[in-house]
Protein backbone atom coordinates (compact mmCIF):
# COMPACT_ATOMS: atom_id res chain seq x y z
CA UNK A 1 0.00 0.00 0.00
CA UNK A 2 1.41 3.41 -0.92
CA UNK A 3 0.26 5.04 2.31
CA UNK A 4 1.21 2.34 4.83
CA UNK A 5 3.79 -0.40 5.41
CA UNK A 6 2.25 -3.44 7.11
CA UNK A 7 3.53 -6.73 8.49
CA UNK A 8 0.68 -9.00 9.54
CA UNK A 9 3.01 -11.44 11.31
CA UNK A 10 4.83 -11.13 14.65
CA UNK A 11 7.96 -8.97 14.30
CA UNK A 12 11.21 -8.78 16.33
CA UNK A 13 11.10 -6.94 19.62
CA UNK A 14 11.04 -3.12 19.40
CA UNK A 15 9.78 -3.16 15.78
CA UNK A 16 6.30 -1.98 14.65
CA UNK A 17 3.81 -3.93 12.57
CA UNK A 18 2.48 -0.77 10.90
CA UNK A 19 4.36 2.29 9.64
CA UNK A 20 2.58 5.22 8.02
CA UNK A 21 4.29 6.50 4.87
CA UNK A 22 2.18 9.50 3.88
CA UNK A 23 -0.02 12.17 5.45
CA UNK A 24 -3.24 13.94 4.50
CA UNK A 25 -6.89 13.42 5.47
CA UNK A 26 -7.65 10.67 2.93
CA UNK A 27 -4.46 8.79 3.74
CA UNK A 28 -5.10 9.04 7.47
CA UNK A 29 -8.57 7.51 7.00
CA UNK A 30 -7.11 4.60 5.05
CA UNK A 31 -4.31 4.14 7.57
CA UNK A 32 -6.83 3.95 10.39
CA UNK A 33 -8.81 1.36 8.43
CA UNK A 34 -5.62 -0.64 7.88
CA UNK A 35 -5.07 -0.74 11.64
CA UNK A 36 -8.68 -1.91 12.11
CA UNK A 37 -8.13 -4.76 9.66
CA UNK A 38 -4.97 -5.83 11.44
CA UNK A 39 -6.82 -5.75 14.75
CA UNK A 40 -9.41 -8.12 13.30
CA UNK A 41 -6.63 -10.61 12.49
CA UNK A 42 -6.01 -11.07 16.24
CA UNK A 43 -2.29 -10.50 15.96
CA UNK A 44 -0.85 -11.59 19.33
CA UNK A 45 0.93 -9.35 21.80
CA UNK A 46 1.11 -5.59 22.24
CA UNK A 47 2.01 -4.74 18.65
CA UNK A 48 2.86 -1.20 17.63
CA UNK A 49 2.10 1.44 15.00
CA UNK A 50 4.70 4.02 13.98
CA UNK A 51 2.72 7.17 13.21
CA UNK A 52 5.44 8.81 11.11
CA UNK A 53 3.72 12.20 10.88
CA UNK A 54 1.99 12.32 14.28
CA UNK A 55 -1.33 12.49 12.45
CA UNK A 56 -3.23 9.43 13.76
CA UNK A 57 -5.41 9.13 16.84
CA UNK A 58 -5.70 5.45 17.69
CA UNK A 59 -6.93 5.77 21.27
CA UNK A 60 -10.48 4.70 20.36
CA UNK A 61 -9.09 1.60 18.65
CA UNK A 62 -7.51 0.40 21.87
CA UNK A 63 -4.01 1.86 21.54
CA UNK A 64 -1.99 4.02 23.90
CA UNK A 65 0.97 6.30 23.26
CA UNK A 66 4.28 4.58 23.87
CA UNK A 67 6.55 7.43 22.78
CA UNK A 68 6.53 10.84 21.16
CA UNK A 69 9.77 11.65 19.37
CA UNK A 70 11.39 13.51 16.49
CA UNK A 71 13.00 12.27 13.33
CA UNK A 72 16.77 12.68 13.10
CA UNK A 73 18.98 12.40 10.03
CA UNK A 74 22.55 12.69 8.91
CA UNK A 75 23.19 13.17 5.21
CA UNK A 76 25.81 10.81 3.81
CA UNK A 77 28.11 10.38 6.80
CA UNK A 78 31.69 9.92 5.65
CA UNK A 79 34.79 8.11 6.80
CA UNK A 80 38.32 7.76 5.53
CA UNK A 81 38.99 5.34 2.70
CA UNK A 82 39.96 1.91 3.94
CA UNK A 83 38.68 2.50 7.46
CA UNK A 84 37.11 -0.52 9.15
CA UNK A 85 35.18 -0.84 12.37
CA UNK A 86 37.49 -3.64 13.46
CA UNK A 87 40.53 -1.36 13.09
CA UNK A 88 40.19 -0.13 16.67
CA UNK A 89 38.32 2.21 19.01
CA UNK A 90 36.52 5.24 17.65
CA UNK A 91 35.19 8.51 19.09
CA UNK A 92 33.70 6.79 22.13
CA UNK A 93 36.79 4.69 22.81
CA UNK A 94 34.70 1.53 22.34
CA UNK A 95 35.60 -1.43 20.14
CA UNK A 96 32.76 -2.27 17.76
CA UNK A 97 31.79 -5.57 16.16
CA UNK A 98 28.88 -7.00 14.22
CA UNK A 99 26.43 -8.79 16.49
CA UNK A 100 24.84 -12.13 15.72
CA UNK A 101 21.56 -13.90 16.44
CA UNK A 102 20.43 -14.40 20.01
CA UNK A 103 17.18 -15.69 21.44
CA UNK A 104 13.65 -15.01 20.26
CA UNK A 105 14.22 -11.26 20.01
CA UNK A 106 16.94 -11.58 17.36
CA UNK A 107 16.36 -14.78 15.34
CA UNK A 108 18.88 -16.11 12.84
CA UNK A 109 16.58 -15.40 9.89
CA UNK A 110 16.83 -11.69 10.65
CA UNK A 111 20.60 -11.77 10.23
CA UNK A 112 20.23 -13.56 6.90
CA UNK A 113 18.93 -10.31 5.41
CA UNK A 114 21.83 -8.41 3.81
CA UNK A 115 20.05 -5.13 4.57
CA UNK A 116 20.10 -5.76 8.32
CA UNK A 117 23.16 -5.17 10.51
CA UNK A 118 23.47 -4.92 14.28
CA UNK A 119 26.59 -3.59 16.02
CA UNK A 120 27.69 -3.90 19.62
CA UNK A 121 30.29 -1.73 21.32
CA UNK A 122 32.57 -3.24 23.97
CA UNK A 123 34.69 -1.84 26.74
CA UNK A 124 37.02 -4.24 28.55
CA UNK A 125 35.20 -7.12 26.87
CA UNK A 126 31.74 -6.14 28.11
CA UNK A 127 28.97 -4.91 25.77
CA UNK A 128 28.02 -1.37 26.82
CA UNK A 129 26.51 0.11 23.63
CA UNK A 130 24.81 -0.88 20.41
CA UNK A 131 22.73 0.07 17.41
CA UNK A 132 20.82 -1.51 14.55
CA UNK A 133 20.85 -0.55 10.85
CA UNK A 134 18.39 -1.46 8.13
CA UNK A 135 18.91 -0.39 4.53
CA UNK A 136 15.76 0.50 2.58
CA UNK A 137 15.24 2.52 -0.61
CA UNK A 138 18.10 5.05 -0.70
CA UNK A 139 18.27 5.38 3.08
CA UNK A 140 19.59 3.57 6.16
CA UNK A 141 17.41 3.37 9.24
CA UNK A 142 19.16 3.53 12.62
CA UNK A 143 17.27 2.20 15.64
CA UNK A 144 17.66 0.58 19.06
CA UNK A 145 20.59 2.81 20.01
CA UNK A 146 21.94 1.84 23.43
CA UNK A 147 24.46 4.01 25.26
CA UNK A 148 25.27 5.33 28.71
CA UNK A 149 24.05 8.89 29.05
CA UNK A 150 27.51 10.35 29.58
CA UNK A 151 28.83 8.95 26.31
CA UNK A 152 25.67 8.88 24.20
CA UNK A 153 26.82 11.61 21.80
CA UNK A 154 30.10 9.79 21.14
CA UNK A 155 28.19 6.54 20.49
CA UNK A 156 25.98 8.33 17.95
CA UNK A 157 29.12 9.61 16.20
CA UNK A 158 30.51 6.06 16.15
CA UNK A 159 27.28 4.73 14.67
CA UNK A 160 27.37 7.36 11.92
CA UNK A 161 30.86 6.13 11.00
CA UNK A 162 29.67 2.52 11.07
CA UNK A 163 26.79 3.41 8.76
CA UNK A 164 29.21 5.09 6.34
CA UNK A 165 31.43 2.03 6.07
CA UNK A 166 28.61 -0.54 6.09
CA UNK A 167 26.23 1.20 3.68
CA UNK A 168 28.36 3.91 2.03
CA UNK A 169 26.83 6.95 0.37
CA UNK A 170 23.41 6.71 2.03
CA UNK A 171 21.79 9.10 4.50
CA UNK A 172 21.01 7.78 7.97
CA UNK A 173 17.63 8.38 9.61
CA UNK A 174 16.13 7.46 12.94
CA UNK A 175 14.02 8.94 15.71
CA UNK A 176 14.68 9.80 19.33
CA UNK A 177 13.33 11.81 22.25
CA UNK A 178 14.61 13.38 25.44
CA UNK A 179 18.30 13.03 26.26
CA UNK A 180 18.86 10.66 23.32
CA UNK A 181 17.54 13.30 20.92
CA UNK A 182 19.95 15.85 22.38
CA UNK A 183 22.82 13.35 22.05
CA UNK A 184 22.02 12.69 18.38
CA UNK A 185 21.86 16.42 17.66
CA UNK A 186 25.19 16.98 19.42
CA UNK A 187 26.65 14.23 17.23
CA UNK A 188 25.71 16.13 14.08
CA UNK A 189 22.26 14.72 13.29
CA UNK A 190 19.58 17.16 12.14
CA UNK A 191 16.31 17.20 14.08
CA UNK A 192 13.20 16.81 11.96
CA UNK A 193 9.43 16.63 12.35
CA UNK A 194 7.64 14.89 15.25
CA UNK A 195 6.25 11.37 15.18
CA UNK A 196 4.39 9.12 17.59
CA UNK A 197 4.55 5.42 18.49
CA UNK A 198 1.26 3.75 19.42
CA UNK A 199 1.11 0.37 21.14
CA UNK A 200 -1.87 -1.88 21.67
CA UNK A 201 -3.18 -1.38 25.18
CA UNK A 202 -3.10 -4.24 27.66
CA UNK A 203 -6.27 -6.32 27.70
Amino acid sequence: MPHTWVNAEPVPRFYPNVVTLTTGDLDVDEQRQTVRLLLSSHLPGRWAVKDSFKSLNLARLGFEILEEANWVRKIQPKTEAGWKAEAGPMVSGLSWERAGPGGDAFPAVLFGDDNFVMYSGRRDGAIVAGGTFYRADNVVGLSNVVADSDEASAVWRDLALLAAVTFPGLPVVGYESGHELKAAHKAGFEIGDPLRIWVKARD
